[in-house]
C-alpha cells in the first residue's frame, strides 16, 4: 500500500470514527437525567429582546409568562416604540398580571450589534443577580429555568443552549433543522462534554456580579457577536461556559432557502472572525474528506465505488438518523435529502466564512472586519 492510500485510509477511519463518536455522546447525554437545580431557587431576571414579528411570535413569547418558577421577573426589550413585536408583548403583559413584567424601548449603543444595543437597558433594570438574555424565537418549556440552573456548578459562569430546530414547514425547513440539529447543535453539546463549551446567544444565564467583574454589559460588546464575547469575557475570569443537557427548542415554520444560506454565511463569518482555529477544524466534520478518501481507496485497491459509498451514507446518515430518533428530535422523510445537502452546503459555507464582508441583520448592515476597519 503506497503513501496516498495509506492517508486516505487515515482519513476514512479517524473522520469517519469521530463522526460515530459524536453521535455517540449526543445520546448518551440524552440517557443522564438532569441534575436538581440548586436549593433555595433564587429569584431569575429574563430580558428578551423583540425586533418584528418571527414565526410563532405568538407561543414563544407567551412561553415566558408561564414558567414553573417561583420567582422571576420578565423585561422585553425593543429598540422602537412602532416595532411590531411591541402590541403582541403589551397583551401578553395584561394577560399575566401576576408575572412582574415591562416593555422597555429604546436602545444604548455599544457597537454595531443591534440585538446588545437593545439588551443593554434591559441589563442596567434588571432587579435579580441572576440573569437570562434569551431571545424572543426561544420556546421556553415550563422547567426552563430550572433546566438552566441545573446546570450552575462552582466554576460556571455562563449557561447557555443552542438553538434546536423544531415544527419545520416545508423542506427549507427541515433543511434549517439538518443545519441546527444535526451538525451545529451536535457538536456545541460535544464541545461542552469536552469542557470546552461555549456560548450561544439564543440563551445565556449568568450573575449580574460575575459579569460586572469583566467590565459589565459593555464587555459584551468587544466582539461584534454577544456570545463571542460572553465566551471570552467569562473564560477571562477563569470561570466555565457549559451549556444545558439538551437544547431548547426554536419552532420555524416556513422558511426560505435564500434567508437559510444568508444566516449560515453570516454565522460562520462571526464563528471565524471570532474563533478562527476553531472555524478552520470545521472542514474536519462534514464528510468531504472521507469521500475523497474512500475514492482514492476505492481506485488504489480496486474496490466497487458504489458499494463502498452506499456502505459509507448508510453508516454516516444512519447513525444521524438514530442520534435524532433518540434525542426526539424532528425526524421526516425528508431527513435524508436535507442532510445530503445540508453536506453539499457545508463546504461552500465554510468558503464564504473566510471572506471579509457585510451583511444585513435585522435591518442592520454589519461587518465582520476588524472595528478598526470597519467604515
Amino acid at each position: 500500500m503506497d503513501l496516498p492510500t495509506r492517508i486516505a485510509l487515515v482519513i476514512v477511519v479517524l473522520l469517519t470514527a469521530l463522526h460515530v463518536v459524536s453521535l455517540a455522546l449526543v445520546m448518551l447525554r440524552g440517557r443522564r437525567n438532569a441534575a436538581p437545580a440548586p436549593a433555595g431557587t433564587p429569584p431569575v431576571s429574563i430580558i428578551r429582546p423583540v425586533c418584528g414579528i418571527d414565526n410563532y411570535a405568538r407561543e414563544t413569547l407567551a412561553s415566558t409568562f408561564t414558567l414553573a418558577y417561583p420567582r422571576y421577573e420578565v423585561i422585553i426589550c425593543a429598540a422602537r416604540g412602532d416595532d411590531a413585536a411591541v402590541p403582541l408583548v403589551e397583551r401578553l403583559i395584561e394577560r399575566h398580571p401576576r408575572i412582574p413584567a415591562r416593555l422597555l424601548i429604546g436602545e444604548q449603543r455599544l457597537n454595531d450589534n443591534p440585538k446588545l444595543n437593545n439588551v443593554a437597558k434591559g441589563w442596567h433594570a434588571a432587579a435579580h443577580d441572576w440573569i437570562v438574555i434569551a431571545d424572543s424565537n426561544v420556546q421556553m418549556p415550563p422547567d426552563y429555568l430550572q433546566r438552566l440552573l441545573s446546570r450552575v456548578t462552582h466554576d460556571t459562569g455562563l449557561v447557555c443552549s443552542p438553538p434546536l430546530g423544531i415544527a419545520p414547514d416545508g423542506f427549507a425547513a427541515d433543511l434549517e433543522c439538518a443545519f441546527l440539529n444535526g451538525f451545529q447543535a451536535r457538536w456545541q453539546l460535544n464541545a461542552d462534554a469536552l469542557g470546552f463549551g461555549f456560548a450561544q446567544g439564543k440563551t445565556m444565564l449568568m450573575r449580574r456580579a460575575d459579569l460586572e467583574a469583566a467590565g459589565g454589559i459593555a464587555a459584551l460588546a468587544r466582539e461584534l457577536a454577544e456570545d463571542a464575547a460572553a465566551t471570552k469575557a467569562f473564560r477571562g475570569l477563569g470561570l466555565r461556559v457549559r451549556l444545558t443537557r439538551m437544547p431548547f427548542g426554536q419552532p420555524l415554520g416556513r422558511r426560505s432557502l435564500r434567508d437559510l444560506w444568508s444566516r449560515q454565511v453570516r454565522w460562520a463569518r462571526l464563528r471565524r472572525a471570532s474563533f478562527p482555529i476553531c472555524y478552520a477544524a470545521e472542514i474536519l466534520t462534514g464528510p468531504l474528506l472521507p469521500l475523497l478518501g474512500l475514492a482514492v481507496l476505492a481506485d488504489s485497491v480496486a474496490l466497487p465505488l458504489l458499494p463502498v459509498l452506499t456502505l459509507f451514507a448508510a453508516l454516516w446518515y444512519g447513525g444521524e438518523a438514530l442520534m435524532t430518533w433518540f434525542a426526539g428530535w424532528p425526524l421526516s422523510w425528508r431527513f435524508l435529502p436535507a442532510a445530503i445537502l445540508r453536506d453539499l452546503m457545508l463546504p461552500a459555507v465554510w468558503a464564504a466564512g473566510w471572506w471579509r464582508g457585510r451583511f444585513v441583520w435585522r435591518g442592520t448592515t454589519m461587518s465582520v472586519a476588524p472595528a478598526a476597519s470597519r467604515s
